[in-house]
């Protein structure tokens, strides 16, 4: 309310000339107008003697604007107030202002008025405020109020006098400083304030803008990581070579005693899931040192240099928190060999690579820093990040083998509470080429399966099923018997049948018409001979069973529908019989070409290498003959799964409709079918018509 007082006075002023030459044309709501304001301001006071400067002074502006005349007649000023102004109406009691309703207050006198009043003993006491140019009253009837006087008005205290009215004169000019000072003092500790805190969100936003440049690594101080070798299981191989690293940090003087040098960068390679990361972790446990983990990823941004400035950084940190371990998760991501690929050039990962280059090399001897990586393209990391004095020592984290994975799913089996009827030593013969992430995952699904269906602890029904998941995808809706059910049930049982056949094919796990998500109609799942994944040594006859088996599928609808009645079921079959029948021609010799590699295992341009190395290294003459024994090796497969099955075709019946009738057949019954046929009067395949598993496979093209 002071403030819009003093913005209606400071208007009211601005226009004072316009209202003195105007005076005769003044409305009478004008005159309520003020009459109302001068009523409010007196009224927000409660105490008029206690009224703030600015109240006064707004009232004085509305009293000069008011009833100043032409000739600016101080006297006149005075005498013609708005109450006493017989043009100007006497506000009714339930008049609004501005929308609000006023109060109805006793009638202030007038300069003259008052001074009457004191001559005729109406006033009790006078109190007078020469700084603020009024003086307040007390009337006989007790009541109290303001009057604005002149400067240095000599009538009222010559009245006083002759009438014997108490006057008291009242300094408050202290108070007002006091009031100003505060104010002032406010106005600049409000402006302190402000620009505090601007200053200090300006010092944020760069703070923001300089730590985009800084790199962000998980760390965990020194006895945080509860992870130990005991917890790392399949990889003993590798466990041995970490335990030296280990040896480093805890007692890197008995090392140096004699001259060696602490390895600066160690490298762990090695298929998805094989626990390269756990391995990085199990190191900082033993060791326990503060242990920094990044992904290779968040090294690179948008901006060039970034990367090489976060990579600063970080061994920064590492420096400071010696001796440690900093772990580089898929450094390929970082680490690819610098000028190739569409473009190359000097991009900003090629900038992150040469930092880091820099900060390995750079290293102070026996900083006790020591960087873990992990990749599984070591083929694509370059040159420069492989040479000794980087990463000294490279370290093959492999899949396990049987031996491993009973290891690993006993780690895994120690917070899970099996049935006496699981035996991991069997379930790790079920698995191979499992890493011991697929295993940490098998034991989960069946543990979700297990709760699933309230059951309390995990049986192999569980672990069935969850391996079937993992391997196959969701189980779909059942068939129905029909046509289609049973020629499925004819392709599944041709594989079956041939793989339990043929001696060098793997051994036959169960076959089923189960259908799974992803178009699945049935299956017929085998068991990969553990020496063959072992020593990861594959001979002819069994690259050749596999093709024979790869093909029983399309031989079984052959033998019992005809040629006309072929479906695409065997679409995925076929696709795996090129791919093996290729790698036979062009990369093994297995062939009437010669012991010759004519295709590598070359990657692909985006993946760190140059455009020429994937062009083929053969004539086109050479490359026609490729294709013919590619086609000869599938049409031998094919002739040589048919003539198995033409002289078992009841048996394939008999197979047929026990799947049908069960929906899933384990192995040892399908064995066990198919000896006692064999009792009953085994044909000869020779006499059957088998081609010869040695003949050359491009005669035997029609």
């Amino acid at each position: 309310m002071p403030l819009v007082a003093l913005a209606f006075g400071c208007l009211l002023l601005r226009d004072g000339h316009a209202a003195r030459a105007a005076k005769p044309r003044l409305s009478a709501s004008f005159l309520t107008f003020v009459n109302w304001l001068r009523f409010r301001l007196r009224a927000g006071s409660g105490v008029i003697a206690g009224a703030s400067s600015s109240f006064t002074a707004a009232r004085l502006l509305f009293l000069t604007a008011a009833s100043t005349d032409a000739s600016g007649s101080r006297t006149a000023s005075a005498e013609a107030t708005p109450e006493s102004s017989p043009e100007s109406p006497a506000p009714a009691e339930n008049d609004r202002g501005f929308g609000l309703r006023r109060r109805t207050e006793p009638p202030v006198p007038s300069y003259s008025q008052l001074l009457a009043q004191i001559s005729d003993g109406g006033v009790k006491e006078l109190v007078l405020v020469p700084s603020r140019r009024e003086v307040i009253a007390t009337l006989s009837s007790g009541e109290r109020v303001t009057v604005p006087v002149f400067a240095d008005d000599q009538q009222i205290l010559r009245t006083a006098e002759s009438a014997g009215v108490p006057l008291t004169v009242r300094d408050t000019r202290q108070q007002e400083a006091m009031a100003g000072l505060f104010t002032n003092g406010a106005l600049v500790l409000l402006l302190i304030v402000g620009l505090s805190l601007l200053l200090r969100r300006s010092a944020q936003v760069a703070n923001k803008a300089m730590g985009f440049a800084r790199s962000q690594p998980r760390l965990q101080p020194e006895g945080d990581v509860s992870i130990r070798f005991d917890d790392v299981a399949g990889i003993n191989e590798a466990k041995e070579e970490l335990q030296e690293v280990v040896s480093f940090l805890k007692e890197p003087d008995r090392f140096t005693r004699v001259g060696a040098r602490i390895p600066k960068g160690v490298l762990l390679v090695g298929p998805p899931g094989t626990g390269k990361t756990l391995l990085a972790r199990a190191i900082a446990g033993e060791a326990g040192v503060p242990f920094f983990s990044m992904a290779a990823s968040e090294f690179v941004e948008l901006f060039v240099g970034v990367g090489a400035s976060r990579v600063r950084d970080l061994f920064r940190k590492a420096k400071e928190k010696a001796p440690c371990i900093i772990f580089i998760d898929e450094i390929d991501a970082v680490g690819r060999q610098r000028g190739a690929g569409i473009g190359g050039g000097n991009d900003e990962r090629e900038q992150t690579l040469n930092q880091l280059l820099t900060e390995m090399d750079g290293f102070e001897e026996n900083s006790g820093v020591i960087l873990l990586a992990a990749t599984n393209r070591p083929d694509v990391l370059d040159t420069a990040l492989m040479r000794p004095g980087r990463f000294d020592r490279q370290i093959v984290v492999d899949l396990p083998d049987r031996r491993g994975r009973e290891a690993i799913l006993a780690v895994h089996a120690r917070t899970r509470p099996l049935a006496d009827e699981v035996s991991l030593a069997q379930w790790a013969s079920r698995t191979p080429g499992f890493s011991g992430a697929d295993l940490s995952n098998l034991l989960n699904e069946a543990a979700i399966l297990t709760a699933r269906r309230q059951q309390r602890q995990i049986g192999n029904d569980c672990l069935h099923d969850a391996l079937e998941r993992i391997t196959m995808g969701l189980t779909a809706a059942p068939l129905q018997d029909s046509a289609k059910k049973r020629l499925i049930a004819y392709h599944e049982v041709g594989h079956a049948l041939i793989t339990t056949l043929l001696p060098d094919a793997d051994q036959l796990d169960k076959v089923t018409l189960l259908p799974r998500s992803g178009g699945v109609g049935g299956f017929a799942r085998t068991t990969p001979d553990e020496d063959v994944l072992d020593s990861g040594l594959i001979s002819r006859a069994y690259l050749r069973a596999r093709l024979v088996v790869a093909m029983g599928g399309r031989a079984a609808e052959l033998v019992v529908f005809g040629p006309s009645e072929v479906t695409q079921g065997a679409s995925s079959d076929l696709q795996l019989v090129s791919r093996i029948c290729r790698e036979m021609v062009t990369r093994y010799g297995f062939s009437s070409l010669g012991p010759q590699a004519l295709e590598s295992d070359g990657g692909e341009v985006f993946l760190g290498r140059d455009l020429v190395h994937t062009r083929p290294h053969y004539a086109e003459r050479t490359g026609r003959q490729i294709d013919l024994h590619i086609q000869g090796l599938a049409r031998q497969a094919l002739q040589e799964a048919v003539a198995l099955l033409e002289p078992r075709q009841a048996l394939m019946d008999q197979l047929v409709d026990a799947l049908i009738e069960q929906e899933t057949l384990e192995g040892e019954t399908v064995r066990a079918m198919v000896a006692a046929f064999d009792r009953q009067g085994s044909p000869d395949p020779d006499a059957a018509g088998a081609p010869d598993r040695t003949a050359d496979p491009v005669a035997l093209r029609s």
